[in-house]
């Protein structure tokens, strides 16, 4: 099965970022992918939570989730929206990070609100409360498509093995991991986790990311480490995007799952175990 990640470097304008999102989808179904996957906040990528208030949107009113949609259909490709950033209804003002997973109809078949907030103190440089300006979600998802069942999770949720360990036991053969993340992090684990992640489950790990330094109109700007990665069930790196945007493409081999999970049946082997 032709794959596309698509590596973004997106801004703080989501009218800008929609235009290049749809171009780098275009390109890649002209070049046979019929699985295309974007990173993690790809409408908005800020510092400021006064400059997200006043550029996200509902997800009924998003521009980016209704012009992607239509792409999808346009091309004929299934579409992980890796995340938006969107406004809810919650009293506290807080925004959700959504992923979704888009047929080639343009049909919405299952949507993942991110579970784990990052609120970490990277260095005394770089400090992240995730959690201040996102709500964070409940609820473990898995999207059923005819090539695979998709279990979804969003960047820091690939440091909790126990969410994907789940989705895999109820039938993940493939794991999404959009993510924007720390180019410290990213050179200190990135790598690491992916393919740990797959080896524990057996599945193919799909991680479309957020690379380089985003532009910001008033505000601080950020960095993102890149990388974009599909790990193979076996654990092997099968691609690496580097840190250049782009679209790039490789070949799904679903068969794999099966060969990896039978020469090492760990999902199966797992026991309930008391203590500590």
């Amino acid at each position: 099965m032709k794959t596309a990640l698509l590596q973004l470097n997106v801004s703080d304008d989501p009218a800008a970022n929609l235009e290049i999102t749809l171009d780098y989808m275009r390109d890649a179904a002209a070049q046979g992918a019929t699985f295309i996957l974007t990173p993690e906040v790809i409408n908005c990528v800020s510092t400021s939570r006064k400059h997200q208030d006043a550029v996200l949107q509902h997800e009924v009113d998003d521009i980016t989730l209704a012009a992607l949609r239509a792409q999808a259909q346009a091309s004929g490709v299934w579409l992980l929206i890796g995340s938006l950033g969107l406004k809810t209804n919650d009293a506290d003002g807080r925004f959700a990070n959504r992923s979704f997973v888009v047929n080639p109809d343009g049909d919405i078949v299952a949507r993942y609100d991110k579970i784990h907030m990052f609120d970490v103190a990277v260095s005394p440089e770089e400090t992240w409360r995730e959690s201040e300006g996102y709500r964070p979600g409940e609820q473990a998802v898995i999207a059923q498509t005819p090539f695979a069942p998709i279990g979804l999770t969003i960047c820091y949720d690939l440091r909790f093995p126990k969410l994907h360990a789940a989705l895999a036991k109820s039938g993940a053969q493939i794991l999404t991991v959009p993510a924007a993340f720390s180019p410290v992090t990213g050179a200190a684990h990135w790598h690491t986790l992916l393919r740990a992640r797959a080896i524990e489950t057996g599945c193919f790990v799909l991680a479309p990311a957020q690379t380089g330094e985003h532009a910001s109109t008033a505000h601080k700007t950020r960095r993102t480490y890149g990388h974009s990665l599909v790990v193979s069930p076996w654990g092997e790196v099968q691609m690496d995007a580097g840190d250049a945007p782009g679209v790039y493409i490789t070949d799904l081999d679903m068969g794999e799952v099966a060969k990896a999970r039978g020469r090492v049946p760990s999902l199966e082997n797992a026991r309930p175990f008391d203590g500590p």
